[in-house]
């Protein structure tokens, strides 16, 4: 239950911070320059993170595990799947002609719906997006348990992708007031969600293979 329901409102936030236009996460913001500039699929960019966060796991958690590898792939087969559908569906309802106050606070609550779902699958801990993986790895393996430094330490990629395709493209998309709210308070979201959402799921995070 926690894995669907993360997955679902995690495509679901990403797709309306897309549609509302005001700024997303780091990652999908990196992923949308990215298709501004190479005017590749939004989903397949991220869909290519995924793959690239779920091999890099494989390096920080220091032995190959097939599953882990496999079923993350796989999930991020069909949430970026999904985000393509949450924001066409979006889109095609008027999200974007919306007024800017409103999509601005559209953007920042599919801020925290994604953070939900993070804090959700995290914890049920069955598989996850890989880039939400890679935080969680960085939050037990190196950084005692905090998820606002590996939170800060994750978003430094897409900040360097961002920051290339703006010197190629001359300008940068998807970034505003939802990437501050996202760069700000992703960590604190997701550290106050594990308290208060569904607080009987705990993190059964494991450091080694059972």
């Amino acid at each position: 239950m926690g894995l669907v329901s993360g997955l679902i409102l995690n495509a679901f936030g990403n797709g309306l911070c897309i549609s509302a236009d005001m700024g997303s996460g780091l990652w999908t913001a990196a992923a949308v320059n990215l298709n501004k500039w190479f005017a590749i699929n939004i989903g397949l960019v991220l869909f290519i993170f995924g793959v690239v966060n779920a091999l890099t796991n494989q390096f920080l958690i220091k032995h190959f595990d097939g599953r882990r590898l496999v079923g993350q792939i796989l999930y991020v087969l069909f949430f970026s799947y999904f985000v393509d559908i949450f924001t066409n569906l979006l889109t095609a309802v008027g999200v974007p002609n919306l007024p800017i106050v409103v999509r601005a606070i559209l953007s920042c609550l599919g801020v925290v719906f994604f953070c939900v779902a993070i804090s959700l699958y995290q914890r049920a801990n069955i598989v996850m997006h890989p880039n939400d993986d890679t935080t969680n790895i960085l939050r037990f393996f190196y950084l005692k348990g905090n998820s606002t430094k590996a939170q800060i330490i994750d978003f430094l990629p897409p900040i360097i992708i961002i920051v290339i395709a703006a010197f190629a493209i001359h300008n940068v998309y998807s970034v505003n007031i939802g990437t501050l709210f996202s760069f700000m308070f992703n960590g604190i979201l997701i550290a106050t969600a594990d308290k208060i959402i569904w607080p009987q799921l705990k993190h059964n995070f494991k450091t080694v293979n059972d």
